[in-house]
C-alpha cells in the first residue's frame, strides 16, 4: 500500500520490507514490518473489509513495544465507523482498544500542544495547553451518568502520575473543568459539581495532589486561570478538546496515559477528502513522533 501511495503522489520512496524488530541502518529507507491488507484500499475510500487489517497493525506494535523491539509505537487516525461495520461493534477507538490490549483497568486521553510538550512546567502563552479527559468517545446524553467519584479521582490520580513519570513534573497542578455551565451555580444548574467532582477533589487534596476546581470550563481556560497550572481535566471530549485545538491545532499530539508502554498519536481525524491527493498537513504527525521519542527517553531515565 505505502509503495502505492508513494507512486501515485509521484514520491521517490524505497521501501525496505523487515522482519519484526529489525530494521535496517540509514536514512534513505522507509523500513516497514509489513501487514498485508485484506482487500485493495483506494485512497478515502472505506472499506470494512480492512477492519482487521487496521487493527493487526496496532496488536503488531502492541507486542513490539511490550517485546522491547519498539520504543514507542505512533498512530495516524482510524475510523472508527468502519472498525465497527468490520465486525467489532463494541470499537470506541485507539484510547480503549490499547487499554484492552495491554490489560490495565484506565487510560487517560491527554492532548497537547507543541509548545506545552517541550516545557516541565509552560507558562502560558496562549497556546500552550494540556488538556486531559475524564470520559472520552461516549454520546453526550451519556456523558453525566459516566461522570462518578470513582472515576474522577481513578483518572485524576492517572493523570499526576504519567506527569510525573513522563513529563518530568514533580508535583504537577492540575485544574478541573466543571460538568454543568457555571460548574452548576451551586447546584442551581446540575448536582453533579456537588454530588460528585467536589467530594472526590476534597477527597485527592487531603492524598497531596495540588488540585484546583470544578471551575467552569468557559472561563478556566483564560490566562489568570491557567497561570502555574500543568494540566487541565476536562469532564468531556469536546469541553476540552475544542478550546486545545482552537490554540494549536496541526501542531499538538494525543497521548494516552496509564499505559505500559509510550503512545502518541495525532490530533485530527481521518480527513477522507484530502487521502491520496498530497494535501494533508503533516504537522501534528511530526509532534507525535517527536513527542514519542521525548517519552521514551523519559521512561528509560527514569528506569534506570
Amino acid at each position: 500500500m505505502l509503495c502505492q501511495r508513494a507512486a501515485a503522489l509521484g514520491l521517490n520512496v524505497t521501501v525496505a520490507e523487515c522482519s519484526v524488530g529489525e530494521c535496517p541502518v540509514g536514512t534513505q529507507v522507509l523500513p516497514v514490518w509489513p501487514v498485508a491488507l485484506k482487500a485493495p484500499a483506494k485512497p478515502g475510500v472505506l472499506d470494512p473489509a480492512n477492519a482487521d487489517y487496521v487493527l493487526s497493525t496496532l496488536a503488531l506494535a502492541v507486542d513490539a513495544c511490550q517485546l522491547g523491539q519498539a520504543a514507542a509505537m505512533v498512530t495516524a487516525p482510524l475510523h472508527k465507523g468502519v472498525i465497527i461495520e468490520g465486525g467489532h461493534p463494541g470499537f470506541t477507538g485507539h484510547t480503549e482498544w490499547l487499554r484492552d490490549a495491554c490489560g490495565v483497568d484506565d487510560v487517560v486521553m491527554m492532548l497537547a500542544t507543541d509548545a506545552a510538550l517541550h516545557a516541565a512546567s509552560p507558562s502560558w502563552q496562549g497556546s500552550d495547553l494540556r488538556v486531559a479527559l475524564v470520559t472520552t468517545h461516549l454520546p453526550l446524553r451519556n456523558v453525566a451518568d459516566a461522570i462518578t467519584f470513582d472515576r474522577v479521582t481513578r483518572i485524576s490520580r492517572l493523570l499526576t502520575a504519567d506527569l510525573q513519570r513522563q513529563f518530568g513534573i514533580a508535583k504537577p497542578r492540575i485544574a478541573v473543568c466543571g460538568l454543568n455551565p457555571h460548574a452548576g451555580e451551586d447546584g442551581h444548574l446540575g448536582r453533579e459539581e456537588l454530588d460528585i467532582i467536589i467530594p472526590a477533589l476534597d477527597a485527592l487534596r487531603a492524598e497531596g495532589m495540588d488540585i484546583l476546581g470544578p471551575l467552569p470550563a468557559d472561563t478556566l481556560f483564560t490566562p489568570r486561570h491557567l497561570a502555574g497550572v500543568d494540566a487541565v481535566l476536562a469532564m468531556y471530549h469536546d469541553q476540552g478538546l475544542a478550546v486545545l485545538k482552537y490554540a494549536g491545532f496541526g501542531q499538538a499530539a494525543n497521548i494516552t496515559l496509564g499505559l505500559p508502554l509510550v503512545r502518541t498519536s495525532v490530533d485530527h481525524g481521518t480527513a477522507l477528502d484530502l487521502a491520496g491527493k498530497g494535501l494533508a498537513d503533516p504537522g501534528s504527525l511530526k509532534v507525535a513522533i517527536a513527542l514519542a521519542r521525548r517519552l521514551a527517553a523519559q521512561r528509560l531515565s527514569v528506569s534506570e
